[in-house]
Parts: structure tokens; sequence; C-alpha cells
């Protein structure tokens, strides 16, 4: 199985009234992980030219402890699941501060046809991330 691994510095603009990173950030940080993972596969450029589109149809995330400034944190993003047209990515981050795992999540999405937008088969290249 393929993952991708990327480093997110908690920035002052992330952290909410109680000095905490505010739970909207890691679905922001979810976005930049899946949009590095799709890359790795097949550009979004590619994937246009083809008529298609990444549309995500449920995010779960589950909190486990708190992030404050200035950690940095590791995130890594791989497919879980691939089925004909839906895909499963499952998610970590990792404080570098100490260690604990902060947060973990699971996107569930599908290619959409930019025509249609009605959900198309998986690109075989997209399909090959899960491979082993």
């Amino acid at each position: 199985m393929r993952e991708i691994r990327h480093s997110f510095k908690v920035m002052t603009y992330e952290i909410d009234f109680a000095g905490v990173v505010s739970n909207q950030v890691y679905v922001r940080w979810l976005e930049d992980l899946r949009n590095l993972f799709t890359e790795q596969a097949l550009s979004l450029g590619e994937l246009m030219k083809r008529g298609l589109a990444p549309a995500l149809t449920r995010t779960e995330i589950d909190y486990r402890a708190p992030v404050r400034l200035p950690d940095v944190v590791d995130g890594r993003m791989w497919l879980e699941d691939a089925g004909r047209a839906r895909f499963v990515l499952g998610a970590e981050f990792v404080s570098r501060a100490n260690g604990q795992v902060v947060a973990t999540a699971r996107q569930t999405g599908v290619f959409v046809s930019l025509e249609t937008l009605r959900p198309m088969p998986l690109p075989e290249e997209y399909r090959g991330m899960s491979e082993k």
C-alpha cells in the first residue's frame, strides 16, 4: 500500500480562542494530503483532460488530542479501499511535540464526469494505489 506523508507547521491563524488548533484546520490538512495523494497516481490536470474530477461524499474525523503552537504535525494518507467507483482514504496526524496521534480520519469519494457530474469508474492509475 502506498501512502503520502506531509508535515504541517501550526500557524497562528489556525488556533482557536483556547490556543488549540481549530477542528476545521484538519479538513484543510486532509485536502492537502488528498491532493498530494492523487498527484502520485494521476495529476488533477490529467484527470480534467479526461473529463473527471474527484468528489468527496463523506469525511469522518476523530480528534484524539489537542495541538498547540509551535507544534508541527506529521500527516499521512493511504488508500484503504478502492471499489468500482468509490474510494476510501485513511489518514492519521501525529504531533512532533509528543509523538501522540492527535487525529485520525477517513474520506470517502468518487470520481465524477465534469459533463454530467455523475460518478464514473475509478481510473486504473488510482485503483493501483491500493496494491501492496
